[in-house]
């Protein structure tokens, strides 16, 4: 499944991710016609990547955003606290083929992107990627059915 593109997308970023997300958020919106809700952070000043990854993570999580984009510097901060959350796949990604595959494979719906370590161009071909992909399902599906944790009746997993 692709996603729908009817709902807006997710964004976010920590100090390190600010300029790659203001010119991802021109490029999307202005250039693609594709609705969005930008999280923050607002500058290049330092903060804290949760307090951006966690709503992204939250707005996904609800269905009323199709998808989410996070960046940081690594991209590791980020994908790890959106990971926290139960629906949940958010997949770091440095080359294009593996935004494919985190969508084809994965069914990853959020995109961690380390800006430190990757272009702009680069960023904006992995999102595109990342939009136009669709999860294969079939065997992926039971693998990704398989991530959630499940608890027993005494609370064990």
């Amino acid at each position: 499944m692709q996603f729908d593109l009817t709902k807006p997308l997710a964004i976010g970023s920590d100090h390190a991710g600010f300029e790659y997300k203001a010119k991802l958020v021109n490029y999307l919106r202005d250039e693609k016609g594709i609705a969005l809700r930008d999280f923050g952070t607002y500058s290049a000043d330092s903060v804290d990547y949760p307090d951006f990854a966690h709503p992204v993570a939250n707005a996904v999580e609800s269905k009323e955003y199709s998808f989410g984009i996070l960046l940081c510097g690594s991209a590791n901060g980020v994908a790890i606290a959106a990971n926290k959350h139960e629906h949940i796949r958010a997949a770091i990604c440095w080359e294009n083929e593996l935004a494919s595959l985190a969508r084809m494979h994965n069914n990853a719906n959020i995109l961690c992107i380390p800006s430190r370590f990757v272009t702009l161009e680069l960023a904006m071909q992995m999102v595109d990627t990342f939009i136009a992909t669709a999860f294969e399902g079939g065997r992926h599906a039971l693998r990704v059915d398989k991530i959630a944790i499940v608890q027993n009746h005494d609370g064990d997993q």
